[in-house]
């Protein structure tokens, strides 16, 4: 069953710019410069949509220097992946089951 936190996870990344950055970040941890020169994104627009995923809990930070690297928490992902797996799982037996609601 989908939570208020699934809810709010799957509204975070939906939006096109921070699903690019969610799959950047799942194949390397990288900082905002690699970001803004992957995503085409001004700094300041992808700083405020990395700040919506941390907040998220969907990445977290690590300083170095004067640079922060950005990683994907992949337990997040995957918590939502096990949600979703859950829902087709129901709706696979609810359809071989034929169940339905008589009107």
């Amino acid at each position: 069953m989908l939570t208020s936190a699934d809810t709010e996870l799957i509204r975070v990344i939906a939006d096109p710019l921070r699903l690019r950055i969610v799959t950047l970040l799942a194949h390397e941890t990288l900082c905002t410069t690699h970001l803004v020169a992957e995503t085409g994104a001004r700094q300041t627009n992808l700083s405020n949509h990395l700040r919506v995923l941390r907040e998220a809990g969907i990445v977290e930070t690590e300083p170095c220097g004067r640079f922060t690297y950005y990683a994907l928490k992949p337990e997040v992902i995957e918590a939502l992946a096990a949600t979703f797996g859950e829902l087709a799982e129901t709706a696979r037996t609810t359809v071989e089951t034929g169940r339905k609601r008589v009107c």
